[in-house]
């Protein structure tokens, strides 16, 4: 099952890992093809982490003692009512706590500021003449004939090129995020890292301090490219890290491919593509790609060791060794059994050479 509406009131028991396998992959299957529920989805779980921040404390024994008290007298049938008031009390104080985060959330929404550069694009069906503050949850839109600038707080700009739908989804401390609905943005932001984010139809641009650009037509089949910095690509399970120089396709229902660097050779790249979106080409597709690799796509190289199936691991692992020599400290088997903190160390180790 396939859910054609939005599945907000799923978020809270998939979060917790208590949906059963067949609902939980379709909610999975919905997230991969809805922006807006992906964006939702994450929301939630700021929220819940924040929650979990809040420190516990023991209320006073008086307290309880008042309540109890004040209780006296009241009927049995009243009392049946409300068994326990410190199970009501404690649920009162994180609603509280809820309540504050959310206000204290919707008090650093901020509006943007967007400028038209070229042409009359449109913010919230009305066209930029100038400079515009415009709230959150408004599109940006630009035609054939005109691009905008969006200043993103005080951390950078997207640049909308013609043809681009944008939508303005979060602003504040916490961070700034942006649903890219179609055509191409370009993004220079100097900050820490997760505090920009972009919602694409095939995957979430997680910033880590850089320059990118990112593109998608109107069925979600995009790339992502960065001249300057790191940038994470994210879709349900599935990460791709992109350096400087490098670049990530992505599709609509599949999510974002493998990262390769923009200079490699085209039988490299060509090889790459069939890869990640074409399932009957995979195994022709791995030996070219091991063939033509250099030192430089360990970078691809690395990202495929937990892709590829567990028997063409070893040839993949062999590669990377012999073209960046042997891990330091690091032995084969727990590379091959994908220890994530083994393979975290390696990449660290190779990114010197990306």
């Amino acid at each position: 099952m396939i859910f054609n509406r939005h599945v907000t009131d799923r978020f809270a028991p998939y979060l917790d890992g208590s949906l059963d396998s067949r609902m939980r992959d379709s909610v999975e299957a919905h997230l991969a093809k809805c922006a807006e529920c992906r964006s939702g989805i994450d929301q939630v779980r700021k929220v819940k982490a924040a929650l979990q921040e809040i420190p516990l404390f023991e209320a006073p024994e008086s307290l309880w003692t008042a309540i109890e008290a004040s209780q006296h007298g009241i009927g049995k049938a009243q009392s049946a009512t409300f068994p326990n008031w410190r199970y009501a009390v404690a649920a009162l104080i994180v609603f509280v706590a809820l309540l504050g985060y959310w206000r204290h959330s919707r008090q650093l929404i901020v509006r943007w500021e967007v400028v038209a550069l070229d042409g009359l694009p449109i913010a919230g069906g009305e066209p930029i003449v100038a400079l515009e503050s415009v709230p959150t949850g408004e599109w940006i839109e630009t035609d054939a004939r005109s691009r905008a600038r969006i200043r993103v707080g005080e951390i950078g700009s997207v640049e909308l090129e013609p043809n681009t739908r944008v939508r303005l989804m979060a602003s504040g401390v916490g961070g700034h995020r942006l649903a890219l609905r179609s055509g191409g943005i370009s993004a220079k932001i100097s900050a820490p890292p997760r505090l920009f984010i972009v919602d694409a139809p095939a995957g979430t641009a997680v910033d880590l301090g850089c320059e990118y650009r990112i593109h998608c037509d109107r069925y979600g089949t995009g790339t992502l490219s960065v001249s300057q910095g790191w940038v994470s690509l994210e879709w349900l399970r599935t990460e791709s890290l992109v350096p400087a120089g490098a670049s990530c396709r992505m599709r609509a229902g599949l999510g974002p491919g493998t990262p390769w660097f923009e200079d490699a050779p085209t039988q490299f790249a060509q090889a790459l593509e069939r890869f990640d979106f074409d399932p009957n080409s995979a195994l022709d597709a791995i030996e070219t790609i091991l063939t033509y690799s250099r030192t430089r796509d360990t970078l691809t190289l690395w990202h495929l060791l937990s892709r590829v199936r567990a028997s063409d691991r070893p040839r993949v692992y062999h590669r990377i060794v012999k073209l960046a020599g042997t891990p330091a400290g690091i032995d084969r088997e727990t590379i091959l059994n994908l220890d994530r903190h083994a393979l975290a160390r390696w990449k660290d180790e190779l990114a010197w050479t990306w």
